[in-house]
């Protein structure tokens, strides 16, 4: 409940942010304009992580969202797990990162040599965990299925009499004769 209440937080922080940029659009100069809309891009990337984050949580520990051929639904939500789930937050980590940090040298002349040097620093920190975190990932997915399961799966049914017994996805009965 508490990250359902901080989406609409985040909604409210946009709503505050993009009327600051409707009202003061003749006061503002283009270094103020580009900062706002980063402003505005990087709460919508916290607020996209957050939608994440309550989708894949229930998805993952608490419940299946049977979303089956829905044109709404995720690409990632169908192969959700707990690993594919903290690349994502990691990944989506180190994008919010970066907004953050080129709003820092984008006003470099009003931040401090070492806060630019630590702020890259943890950014590249970030990258490189989220980097380990998908090569983790990759290392111990299950490995993909060698060609000849591969050829397997695809070969027509055949009924008792080794004839072939249906025709997948209305293919002609001489293209079943050649995949067999």
């Amino acid at each position: 409940m508490g990250l359902i209440a901080a989406q609409g937080v985040y909604v409210w922080r946009f709503m505050q942010e993009l009327w600051h940029l409707i009202t003061d659009v003749g006061h503002l100069s283009e270094n103020d304009v580009m900062l706002l809309v980063l402003g505005l891009v990087d709460v919508v990337m916290i607020a996209n992580l957050l939608i994440m984050v309550i989708i894949g949580g229930y998805e993952t520990f608490v419940s299946r969202i049977n979303l089956k051929n829905h044109p709404d639904q995720p690409e990632w939500l169908s192969h959700v797990n707990a690993n594919v789930l903290k690349v994502k937050l990691a990944m989506a980590i180190v994008g919010i990162s970066s907004i953050h940090l080129l709003q820092t040298f984008i006003n470099a002349s009003q931040v401090s040599s070492e806060t630019m040097l630590w702020q890259t620093v943890i950014h590249l920190t970030f990258v490189i965990s989220a980097v380990a975190l998908a090569l983790i990932d990759r290392y111990l997915s299950p490995k993909s299925p060698d060609k000849e399961s591969r050829i397997a799966a695809d070969a027509p049914e055949r009924d008792g009499d080794g004839a072939v017994a249906a025709a997948p996805d209305g293919a002609g009965a001489a293209d079943l004769e050649r995949l067999a």
